[in-house]
């Protein structure tokens, strides 16, 4: 274990700063440490084949390069990263006593899955945006969502995803931590890792927050005011099947939108005090396991244009 002494300003006496810590994960669970990682590895594996088909099944059938598919290959390709942050180290400190992680790789996860969860609440948004061009100015889909128009969008999101964590994480361990060097987390979260700075945090916290609020709560309202323009026009389509074949392009979208949104926004938003390490573990297995391997089985069981892709696709191959 690594430790460095430094000297508190204001008291003069040295402090333990931390180079180390210790993900205590689900070290509660001593007796089920094999049956977690078969059922997190099975999870993972899922994971990546669901998204791995989805992004072949789209380069594989220029039908489906379109605007929502594009976005549809962004999501996919996030999904497997920001899984494959977290998920990997959570397998090896199921199976060993020692489950440490060094500073450096604390950020760096750190680093990778904040820029990849503050991005996917961007291209949520904007593939948000892309049902409201197509269902509610149809005429001008093609015009509007061309290429180039779509490039600029991920170009964007990944900017802002990139900018404002990197901003963030630089700032958070620019802080000193000591004292317990035990992160009652399976992986490095910005919520427990501030609690362990050795100094007034008020500054960081309202940071963490505004962030939050800016760059959850805007996509997200950004979704909301999308769909009740998209449910609106559908709504007023002259035939049941017409607005039945409206709401199924939608439909994937929104489930996967509840999850992700409705898992962040009790995470990062909710007060202080109802913050307690199993909740944020079982909170945080949502939106880092469990959403991954249900976004490509919604995606192909509820979009019935690529579950038919995905079929004939199957059928060509055998």
């Amino acid at each position: 274990m690594m430790f460095v002494m430094s000297k508190d300003e204001a008291t003069g006496e040295n402090q333990t700063v931390l180079n180390e810590f210790i993900l205590l994960g689900f070290s509660e669970l001593a007796e089920l440490q094999i049956l977690l990682f078969l059922v997190f590895l099975a999870t993972y594996l899922l994971t990546l084949v669901g998204n791995m088909i989805i992004i072949l099944l789209i380069k594989l059938n220029p039908s489906l390069h379109t605007p929502m598919y594009f976005f549809l290959v962004n999501l996919s390709f996030l999904e497997i990263c920001y899984t494959t942050s977290v998920v990997p180290q959570t397998l090896i400190h199921l199976l060993v006593q020692h489950k440490s992680i060094s500073k450096a790789g604390c950020a760096a996860q750190m680093y990778v899955f904040a820029i990849l969860g503050l991005t996917e609440c961007c291209l949520l948004a904007a593939m948000a945006y892309d049902r409201y061009v197509a269902i509610c100015h149809p005429l001008y889909y093609t015009v509007i969502m061309n290429s180039r128009m779509c490039t600029c969008l991920a170009a964007v999101l990944w900017t802002i995803g990139i900018s404002v964590e990197v901003a963030q994480i630089t700032w958070i361990f620019s802080l000193p931590f000591c004292g317990s060097n035990l992160i009652q987390h399976f992986f490095c979260d910005i919520p427990p890792l501030v609690k362990m700075a050795c100094m007034d945090t008020f500054k960081n916290e309202i940071v963490v927050l505004t962030v939050s609020v800016i760059f959850i709560m805007s996509p997200f309202l950004l979704i909301i005011v999308s769909y009740i323009r998209i449910i609106s026009t559908i709504l007023k389509l002259p035939s049941a099947e017409s607005r039945r074949k409206a709401f199924s392009t939608c439909s994937s979208h929104l489930t996967v939108v509840t999850l992700f949104f409705g898992t962040a926004l009790f995470t990062y938003l909710r007060p202080k005090s109802t913050h307690t390490p199993r909740t944020d573990k079982m909170i945080s297995l949502m939106y880092t396991v469990v959403t991954p391997v249900l976004n490509p089985i919604i995606y192909t069981l509820r979009n019935q244009e690529a579950l038919r892709k995905l079929l004939k696709t199957i059928g060509n191959v055998c």
